[in-house]
């Protein structure tokens, strides 16, 4: 069936079944002219809005439907996970072109829903409407903090310790994979393609930072980790060192560089999309905080690096020289690494 059969209507009755997931604080869900929703007394609204456009943040025809809406939703869930937030409603607004089939846009919903349900998001409307060619994807979601645990990048201080949530480097590798229409069968080759597909959402662990104290800054690896970092910089007025040996490497990632050629820390330097959590917490505070993050998640937080006064990036290589690099990664406009 296509969806010129079913038209607009129609496909909105299938997409948007099952979208009211948390039912508390919705007065209207989908149905009027706006959604209607209260949040809990003392809190402030988060919200954040991410644009995909097929050709340049996806290939439709090399993502499923369903890891399409995963990750349209993740690195929605994801901004709200770097402030420290709670992620509370979505909207969805896409233009579908005519190549594209009512299976998939299903498909892209039932993806969304798996992992809004997962931490307790709303699917609560938005817009469609017709693309001369290509499939565009508009996201806001809302969020809720409490005003004195929001984690901003413009807190960090010289002294603190720099941490990931988790491996960097293997979105840019499964990235290589899709692009290239690699065939493969090794797991190891299929896990880098799923952490470019299917990003982790890092929304409890943002939550966690956010209420430890000694926890100043971060920032969610969108971009690459010296691009990133180099936001914290810019916006706390500080340098970094990083530590190559500490940068968090993943076995696959070492294992795809091997055979395919690649530097594993420039992978991890400027790849982007990885999606971790980066966070920057006083010396005083960084082993507790690491080992009360351990007991919760059952995961390390990586130490890799350091805030300095400088006001420049280095990096520390192996052999203990220091250079001076500059904050590389994703530019959606100049498109550079």
């Amino acid at each position: 069936m296509s969806l010129k059969e079913i038209g607009e209507f129609g496909l909105i009755k299938r997409i948007t079944r099952g979208g009211l997931i948390r039912k508390s604080g919705v007065i209207k869900a989908i149905g009027d002219d706006a959604a209607v929703f209260r949040i809990d007394p003392g809190e402030v609204i988060l919200a954040t809005t991410d644009l995909l456009v097929e050709r340049i943040h996806f290939l439709r025809d090399r993502i499923s439907g369903r890891d399409l809406g995963h990750k349209s939703l993740a690195v929605n869930l994801s901004d709200i996970a770097a402030m420290g937030g709670t992620a509370r409603e979505a909207f969805i607004s896409i233009g579908i072109p005519d190549d594209c089939g009512i299976d998939y846009i299903e498909d892209f919903y039932d993806g969304m829903r798996v992992l809004a349900a997962e931490h307790e998001v709303n699917l609560l409307g938005g817009d469609t409407t017709g693309s001369k060619k290509d499939l565009i994807i508009n996201l806001l979601v809302t969020g809720s903090a409490k005003e004195g645990e929001i984690l901003y990048r413009r807190g960090a201080q010289p002294g603190d310790l720099i941490f990931s949530t988790g491996f960097l480097g293997d979105s840019r590798a499964g990235l290589y994979l899709i692009v290239n229409s690699i065939e493969y069968e090794d797991e190891k080759m299929q896990a880098l393609v799923n952490a470019h597909n299917r990003p982790k959402a890092y929304l409890r662990e943002g939550r966690f930072l956010a209420q430890q104290p000694g926890v100043h800054a971060a920032i969610d690896t969108s971009d690459g980790l010296t691009s990133d970092l180099g936001h914290i910089m810019e916006e706390s007025g500080v340098g970094v060192r990083i530590h190559a040996e500490k940068i968090p490497i993943s076995g696959n990632l070492y294992a795809f560089c091997s055979g395919y050629k690649f530097d594993p820390l420039s992978c991890a330097i400027s790849g982007g999309e990885d999606y971790t959590l980066l966070c920057t917490v006083s010396p005083e505070r960084a082993d507790k905080v690491a080992l009360d993050y351990r007991k919760r998640f059952k995961h390390p937080l990586y130490a890799l690096g350091e805030i300095t006064d400088t006001k420049r990036m280095e990096i520390i290589r192996a052999d203990g020289r220091i250079e001076t690099i500059r904050a590389s990664g994703w530019d959606h406009f100049h498109q550079e690494e």
